[in-house]
């Protein structure tokens, strides 16, 4: 094999620096062909073949789902209704239960005070939040000191020791968790009961499951990013979010809770899980609720999310408006669990049951583009949501995607890849390829 020069090399890697963060320029959301960006509508046809018929067969109530390259809608369609038991179609608008999706917006949030001076990644969160200076950590020896304190990265990369009652392993914090009224005994991820400042003196007196900074464990630390957003700010953490993000980047449905005005658009589960028979109630978002729930208490429609999701790919911009410096973005989706031993689950397995995902400041990463049992891109970051919901950002094939359904149903993992594949599938021109050529 002949080897080049070094002068000959330099334009290829000249190429893929200039590449390879993909945020070089703004690509703000408009309608566009597929063929003209690199894919097939043809294939992409195939999407509306498969969920027209899973509708058909009442294995999921409705779903309404967005691509887009680019820069460029490539594909929005709504399918079946918005409520079973209803006839309205489900909309383009149709507005959903995002319940995890919530987090990143929340991390976002928590960033942008990172940005502003006010919050810095290693400071501890009792700095803002004194309640959690005294917590202890739950050991099979009894309850013990933190070897170091809780951080603000902790928090955002899921390495805080704190716990999920629904997922944790340590029957002592669940039964703590639910005693003190932050989780209930059906475990349905209501974490909004309890005023902002309660949730959080009630939280810092239930011992951690880990010592900060050594496990990742998905946990109520984005309800405890919230926290910190509304005592360094002075207000509610959705009212914050409404002003920084929502507000500029015109997601004008996404909240914490449904005005009476907008509920006709509001989506719905099936009473009874068809893959399991199980019931699944969803979260009662007709009213305000006491506190702003970071980790799985937003509204959004799939066209709101979708530009996050392209905000976060032109690295922190969409129509002249920016949100965050590339810098932050790059850094929220960076690797934060290199140094960490291995854990017992790791991100993409509790989200697709499939290995090869990492995790940065609010999203899980995807470390390469094998590994996981599903197309995608080194780089990718993506997360989803209780009911069904999932997203995902590919700055490498410059692909942003969003599937909004209420099916919260162990098979959801299932809906997640199959509509990742068949986006997939669909492209005709890589840009990794591209890339790689020149």
């Amino acid at each position: 094999m002949r080897l080049r020069s070094p002068a000959a090399v330099m334009p290829l890697i000249f190429t893929l620096l200039l590449y390879v963060p993909a945020y070089a320029r703004d690509a703000g959301l408009t309608a566009g062909t597929a063929e003209s960006v690199g894919m097939s509508s043809q294939r992409l046809g195939k999407i509306t073949e498969v969920f027209e018929k899973e509708i058909a067969d009442k294995k999921l109530p409705g779903a309404v789902i967005m691509v887009a390259r680019n820069g460029k809608i490539v594909y929005h369609r709504a399918f079946g209704v918005q409520a079973p038991n209803a006839a309205a179609p489900m909309q383009e608008n149709s507005i959903f239960r995002i319940y995890s999706m919530t987090k990143p917006l929340m991390s976002t949030g928590l960033m942008l005070l990172v940005e502003d001076g006010k919050v810095e990644l290693t400071d501890p969160v009792s700095k803002f939040l004194p309640a959690f200076k005294d917590v202890k950590v739950s050991t099979p020896d009894g309850d013990v000191a933190p070897v170091r304190p809780m951080t603000i990265q902790d928090l955002l990369r899921h390495t805080s020791g704190l716990a999920y009652a629904e997922i944790t392993k340590n029957q002592k914090v669940k039964d703590a968790m639910i005693e003190a009224g932050i989780a209930k005994k059906d475990l349905d991820y209501e974490q909004r009961g309890l005023p902002g400042a309660e949730q959080a003196e009630r939280l810092a007196k239930i011992p951690l499951v880990n010592q900060p900074g050594t496990l990742w464990e998905y946990s109520v630390a984005v309800d405890v990013q919230g926290r910190v957003i509304e005592a360094v700010t002075g207000k509610r953490a959705g009212d914050f979010l409404a002003e920084r993000l929502f507000q500029p980047l015109k997601m004008n449905d996404t909240g914490f809770w449904v005005p009476e005005a907008k509920q006709g658009r509001l989506t719905s589960n099936f009473d009874k899980d068809p893959a399991t028979g199980n019931s699944y109630p969803l979260l009662d978002v007709s009213k305000q609720p006491a506190n702003d729930s970071g980790g799985a208490g937003a509204v959004s429609t799939a066209s709101d999310y979708l530009r996050f999701c392209q905000m976060l790919l032109n690295g922190g911009e969409l129509d002249g408006v920016r949100i965050l410096s590339p810098t932050t973005v790059k850094l929220m989706t960076s690797d934060h669990l290199a140094t960490l031993v291995s854990n017992p689950q790791a991100p993409g397995e509790l989200l697709l049951g499939t290995k090869g995902y990492t995790f940065g400041l609010g999203f899980a990463v995807r470390m390469q583009d094998g590994i996981a049992g599903m197309p995608g891109s080194t780089g990718e970051f993506m997360w989803a949501g209780y009911a069904g919901t999932y997203f995902w950002v590919d700055p490498v094939e410059k692909i942003t995607a969003v599937y909004m359904t209420q099916a919260p149903s162990p098979i959801r993992a299932y809906y997640r890849k199959l509509v990742k594949q068949l986006v997939y599938q669909a492209v005709t021109e890589s840009q990794a390829r591209a890339a790689l050529s020149q």
